[in-house]
C-alpha cells in the first residue's frame, strides 16, 4: 500500500515540476520573466563600475595609439567612435608600421558620471572628464591655447550590450566646460535618459540623425527640422558651396542617417526639459576632375585607406559623431544646437 502511495505521488511531483518548467519557458519566451534584473529599472552601472570602464578605455586607447594597432582598443570601442578610431589607426599603421613616434599618454580625470536608470539592455552612461590634451592655457602664461583660458571637457558615452559584455565607448566629443548643459537628476543623483521616441524635446532623439542628414541634403533649406547656425551647419554648407565652385572639378555629397544597432542614439535629459543627444551620421563626398586637372586632398591618410587608382575621381566615406542640445518642445528657441562634432575618414575609392 505504502509503495503504491509513493509511486502515485512521484508522477504528481514530476507533473508539477514539468508544468512549472513549461510555464517558466513560456514566460521567458514572452519576455515576462526577470533574469538578473533585465526588467527591473536599475542604474545602468555603479559609479565604481563606471570609473573602471573609463580606466580600461584609457589604458586601451593609449596602448593602441602608441603602437598604431587598432586591435589593442577594438574591444573597448563601438559605434561611431569605433568606425572613426579603427580606420584612423589602420591608416596611421600603414604610414608608420613601427608605431607612433609622437605618442603622448592620455589621462582623463576629474570625472563626473552621468548614469541613468533603465530596464533591460543595452545600458549606457556618460563620463564627463577633463583631459591632459586641453589647450586651455591663457596667453599670459606662455601657452598656445585660447586667450580666455576656458577649460574643455571630454564627454564619452559608454555602452554595454549585456551582463557578459565589456563596456565600450561609442562617442567621444569635446566641448567647452561652459557649454555642458545642466542635466536633470533624481534625488539620488542619477541622470534621466530620454528614450528615442521621447516627446519632451522638440525633436525626438531617435529622429535627430535623419533630421540632420536631411538638413544637409537640403543645404539648410525649408521642409524639415531646423538647426542653429554654426560651424557644423551653416558654415559647413558654405564650405561645400565654395568647394563646388572650383574650376575643372565637380563635387557631389550624400548624407545618410546612421541610427540603428550600435549606432543608435542616446540622450540625457536636461534640467529645462530638453535633451542632450549623442548621435551618428554617414557622409559621402565624390570629387570628379576634368581631363588634365589634378584631384585635390589626396593626402597620406586618404591614400592609406584607398582602393583603386584615382585618375579622375575620388570617393570618400566618412562617419561622424555629434552631440546636440535639443530644446524642450514648445520652449523659446526652435532649433537644435550642435555643440560638438567629430568625423573621420573610413574609406576612399579612386577611379
Amino acid at each position: 500500500m505504502g509503495t503504491r502511495t509513493r509511486s502515485t505521488r512521484r508522477p504528481k511531483r514530476r507533473t508539477a515540476a514539468s508544468a512549472a518548467l513549461a510555464l517558466a519557458l513560456a514566460l521567458t519566451a514572452s519576455g515576462c520573466v526577470t533574469v538578473r534584473g533585465e526588467l527591473e529599472v536599475v542604474p545602468a552601472a555603479t559609479r565604481a563600475e563606471a570609473a573602471q570602464a573609463l580606466r580600461d578605455f584609457t589604458d586601451a586607447y593609449n596602448e593602441a595609439d602608441k603602437a598604431y594597432d587598432p586591435a589593442l582598443v577594438a574591444g573597448r570601442v563601438t559605434g561611431a567612435l569605433a568606425a572613426i578610431n579603427q580606420a584612423a589607426l589602420r591608416a596611421r599603421s600603414r604610414q608608420s608600421p613601427a608605431g607612433n613616434p609622437d605618442h603622448r599618454e592620455l589621462t582623463l580625470d576629474d570625472a563626473r558620471f552621468l548614469i541613468p536608470k533603465k530596464a533591460g539592455w543595452p545600458r549606457w552612461f556618460v563620463a564627463d572628464t577633463d583631459s591632459n590634451r586641453d589647450t586651455d592655457r591663457t596667453q599670459g602664461n606662455g601657452g598656445n591655447g585660447s586667450a580666455s583660458g576656458v577649460d574643455s571637457r571630454w564627454l564619452i558615452v559608454f555602452v554595454r550590450g549585456g551582463a557578459d559584455q565589456l563596456w565600450e565607448a561609442s562617442h567621444l566629443l569635446t566641448l567647452p566646460a561652459d557649454e555642458v548643459p545642466d542635466f536633470a537628476v533624481d534625488p539620488d543623483g542619477f541622470a534621466k535618459a530620454v528614450p528615442p521616441d521621447g516627446t519632451g524635446p522638440l525633436t525626438p532623439p531617435g529622429e535627430l540623425s535623419r533630421a540632420y542628414a536631411s538638413y544637409l541634403q537640403r543645404s539648410g533649406g525649408q521642409g524639415g527640422p531646423a538647426f542653429a547656425p554654426g560651424p557644423y551647419t551653416t558654415a559647413w554648407l558654405a564650405q561645400r558651396r565654395q568647394a563646388a565652385q572650383r574650376v575643372g572639378r565637380s563635387m557631389q555629397y550624400l548624407d545618410q542617417p546612421l541610427d540603428t544597432g550600435v549606432f543608435a542614439p542616446v540622450a540625457l535629459g536636461t534640467a529645462d526639459g530638453g535633451a542632450f543627444v549623442f548621435f551618428a551620421t554617414r557622409h559621402f563626398e565624390k570629387q570628379t576632375a576634368a581631363p588634365g586637372v589634378p584631384l585635390l586632398d589626396l593626402n597620406a591618410d586618404v591614400r592609406a585607406l584607398m582602393t583603386g587608382t584615382p585618375k579622375s575621381s575620388l570617393l570618400k566615406e566618412r562617419v561622424a559623431s555629434q552631440v546636440a542640445l535639443v530644446p524642450k518642445g514648445g520652449a523659446a528657441g526652435t532649433t537644435a544646437d550642435l555643440r560638438s562634432r567629430v568625423q573621420g575618414l573610413v574609406s576612399a575609392q579612386g577611379s
